[in-house]
């Protein structure tokens, strides 16, 4: 069962979080097979918010907590908080998983 990973950033991260984005991008790249989603949160006008999720296709929260450790901006100082939640599938890809 995944787990979502839900991020917020600091007040005052937007530059840091541009400068750091490309090497975020890049690490999750390596994680492309086993991520079900992932995006950054964005304003109702469009604009970049502050924070994002990952939902992440293992069953170890470990493996979770190692990802959200290791990423770029994590290690930048980007995030004011880190949440981490096991997640169930019910309405998924189009189908529902409920059945």
């Amino acid at each position: 069962m995944p787990y979502m990973i839900r991020t917020t950033d600091k007040p005052d991260a937007a530059e840091l979080r541009a400068a750091t984005r490309a090497a975020h991008l890049d690490y999750l790249r390596g994680y492309t097979s086993r991520i079900l989603a992932a995006g950054g949160f964005l304003n109702d006008d469009g604009s970049v918010g502050k924070g994002g999720m990952i939902i992440l296709d293992t069953d170890e929260r470990a493996e979770a907590e190692q990802l959200i450790a290791n990423d770029p901006f994590t290690l930048a100082g980007v995030f004011e908080k880190v949440e981490i939640q096991r997640w169930r599938k019910v309405f998924f890809n189009g189908t529902d998983l409920s059945l």
